[in-house]
């Protein structure tokens, strides 16, 4: 009976990760969580949309919040949440059913540049970097990309731990696309502990925003 179970809850999990629509305005959008995650918001739980709504503003629309596989199943069978890494994507209430031309994205793109703030010097050792900010501010690190259609940073900030505790440093991507005349926020998360969570961090962002083209390019 167990066994059955974990197979009921793998393949539960398995139908969550697959592509998916959602309606942005006039517009039937294209989304799927990078591999190894899946979209929790078709679970329908309270609680991980209380966590998806504390990483954006009111003002946004929650389309996907995404939580490692390991993750979803740890929820599923009542355990406590790693949520090492999580990524969401979120669109402006307000202009839903505004389109967006390219000339117009390319202005919106260079405004949100100027929004992030100027782009440091080169950073070194992130943690020593992270250091020299307020615990709790976010800091530009660097630009990861910057197209016609795609503009992504990454981000990064700390917490300083308590006696005996170690200080926790957290990376971000946040990114604007625009996929079929529609402007979409992505967001990735991970904990920062070794060189592997920035190489990580960079090629799932860059790799996921390049699927969203593809699956909203037919």
């Amino acid at each position: 009976m167990r066994n059955l179970l974990l197979a009921a809850l793998v393949s539960a999990g398995n139908a969550v990760a697959a592509p998916f629509a959602v309606q942005v305005g006039e517009a039937r959008i294209g989304l799927d969580a990078p591999p190894g995650f899946s979209d929790t918001t078709s679970t329908g739980s309270p609680r991980l949309q209380e966590l998806a709504e504390q990483l954006t503003s009111a003002s946004n629309r929650i389309l996907l919040f995404a939580v490692s596989d390991a993750d979803l199943r740890r929820f599923t069978l009542g355990d406590q949440l790693d949520l090492r890494r999580y990524m969401i994507v979120v669109t402006a209430r307000a202009s839903e059913r505004d389109r967006m031309s390219e000339s117009g994205f390319k202005a919106f793109v260079a405004e949100s540049a100027r929004e992030f703030g100027p782009l440091p010097a080169a950073a070194g050792d992130l943690r020593k970097h992270l250091e020299t900010q307020p615990p709790g501010a976010v800091s530009l690190l660097a630009e990861l990309r910057k197209d016609s259609d795609a503009l992504s940073v990454l981000q990064g900030t700390w917490t300083k731990g308590k006696l005996f505790e170690r200080s926790k440093y957290l990376l971000s991507t946040s990114s604007v696309v625009l996929l079929r005349g529609k402007v979409l926020n992505l967001s990735v998360y991970t904990q920062y502990d070794d060189p592997a969570d920035l190489e990580w961090i960079r090629i799932t962002t860059g790799r996921w925003i390049d699927e969203l083209k593809r699956l909203n390019s037919r």
